[in-house]
């Protein structure tokens, strides 16, 4: 038995660590599985060496971010970029420059461009107009870059540096802070055999972005030009319909449905591939009300064509992942809450996304509520939803609002209980100072004339009595204001 008493210490520390350690397993597993489920997904198998380089999902409607591997990964977008003249182009005819009617002439330096076998294109004929709906087709779908450097001059009449230099000024503007643009398309400058003349820009400079900033950059496309998504949701298309430049093509977007990997809801947006960037992918898909954003970027390698299909394998499994492991709900109902021990009276209905089995978790502040996102926003541009609440105040908080309106409205310059401690501490100090100077006073007049004597007795009696007025007032403060 005084063996056992004398173990019981070891014993009880090494069950409490062996409980740590165990504890402390079973989260890094959990995070392991939590980071590589959807390679797990027995929809979509993901084989050995085209898992993306980067990738991101966000919700569409506010910018949360609802998966993240290495978002702010630089890496080439290829013909993604192509996304950006898209965007200028929507903003330019939003401002009245030109129509989806509008018509580019194709010019002979157009026509050479298109003949250029190391580029994707379409087929450009002289001296004819292509519309501007044509164009936003051919690039959006065969990915053409005649038809992007077409669109990108009718933006800035020609001239090409300009139209460069407005893709990194609007890339600075919606927050994509890690993105620089050297040329329209995604193809180098020097591709395009001399055709393609920008001033000051290197010829030979790669575009640069992550998959967080491409996530704003579609994002913003959605939000604020909705209509460009119906250029790229079908998995067939034709351009120049009923005249003899009439052409079809087949997307290059597999997940489309209808297409070889087709995922429901899917609806676009662009694809990219080049010898520096691999295979890259931005999709969008809808289901219900909810619609989400991805990005991914770097599948295989451009010496392997396979990796044109497996981005779409990896797409649509982290996808998939998303759209299972979250739920768009409504989490407080317009009115009367309790959230963080606090009674709160909403404005309207809250609703948001949380990872489905789990409680969500607020922040509230300055009389607005947020959901506390796991993974936060998607750039600091994009605010978090919130709704306005009326707080009701408990007895404490009462007597603490109370307590500041009287410091506000006292004449001192402090509050209440510190006033009663100094003016206890003073009139205790001037009660002693009496009885002191009582003291002095008996000192003094000993050994005195008679008639000093009784003057000295009478002073020293009023300081004591004041000594004890004092004392007397310093209590009666302390204990009774």
């Amino acid at each position: 038995m005084p063996t056992f008493k004398k173990q019981l210490p070891l014993i009880i520390f090494f069950s409490l660590l062996l409980c740590f350690l165990i504890g402390n397993q079973q989260q890094v597993a959990e995070a392991v599985t939590n980071e590589t489920d959807f390679t797990e997904n027995p929809k979509y198998p993901i084989k050995d060496g085209y898992r993306p380089k980067a990738s991101i999902v966000i919700d569409a409607g506010s910018g949360q971010i609802l998966w993240e591997d290495q978002p702010d990964l630089s890496w080439s977008p290829a013909s993604i970029a192509k996304v950006m003249t898209m965007y200028l182009a929507f903003e330019a005819m939003e401002h009245g420059k030109f129509s989806l009617d509008t018509t580019v002439t194709a010019t002979e330096k157009y026509v050479n461009i298109s003949q250029l076998y190391a580029l994707s294109n379409n087929k450009i004929s002289l001296g004819v107009d292509y519309p501007v709906r044509d164009l936003l087709t051919m690039i959006a779908v065969p990915s053409s870059n005649v038809a992007t450097l077409m669109l990108a001059n009718l933006v800035t009449d020609g001239d090409e540096t300009s139209f460069i230099h407005r893709m990194n000024e609007k890339a600075a503007e919606l927050g994509m802070e890690n993105t620089t643009y050297f040329n329209c398309s995604g193809a180098q400058i020097s591709a395009f055999d001399g055709y393609y003349q920008a001033d000051g820009i290197d010829p030979d400079g790669d575009n640069k972005s992550t998959a967080r900033d491409l996530a704003v950059l579609a994002y913003h496309l959605i939000k604020n030009y909705p209509d460009a998504l119906q250029f790229t949701s079908k998995p067939v298309v034709t351009t120049m319909e009923n005249t003899p430049y009439e052409e079809t093509f087949e997307t290059y977007n597999y997940s489309l449905p209808g297409a070889r990997y087709g995922y429901e809801g899917v609806d676009g947006l662009k694809t990219g591939s080049s010898p520096t960037g691999g295979f890259n992918y931005i999709a969008t898909a809808k289901k219900g009300e909810v619609r989400l954003i991805e990005v991914i970027l770097g599948v295989g390698d451009w010496s392997d064509q396979e990796g044109e299909y497996e981005r779409h394998i990896a797409g649509n499994a982290i996808l998939d992942n998303a759209f299972s492991a979250y739920e768009y709900k409504k989490l407080l109902n317009k009115g009367a809450n309790t959230v963080n021990q606090k009674e709160l009276t909403l404005e309207q209905d809250f609703y948001g996304f949380v990872k489905k089995g789990t409680e969500p978790h607020f922040i509230t502040e300055n009389g607005s509520l947020s959901l506390a996102s796991e993974l936060g926003q998607v750039s600091p541009k994009l605010p978090v939803q919130t709704v306005h609440y009326q707080e009701k105040q408990t007895t404490a908080q009462e007597t603490t609002k109370k307590k500041q309106e009287q410091k506000k409205t006292s004449f001192f310059p402090f509050e209440k209980d510190t006033l009663n401690y100094w003016i206890s501490g003073i009139l205790t100090f001037l009660g002693i100072l009496f009885f002191v100077f009582s003291r002095l006073f008996r000192k003094r007049i000993s050994g005195t004339r008679r008639s000093s004597r009784t003057v000295g007795t009478f002073m020293t009696r009023s300081f004591v009595v004041f000594g004890f007025i004092f004392i007397l007032g310093a209590v009666s403060v302390w204990f009774f204001l």
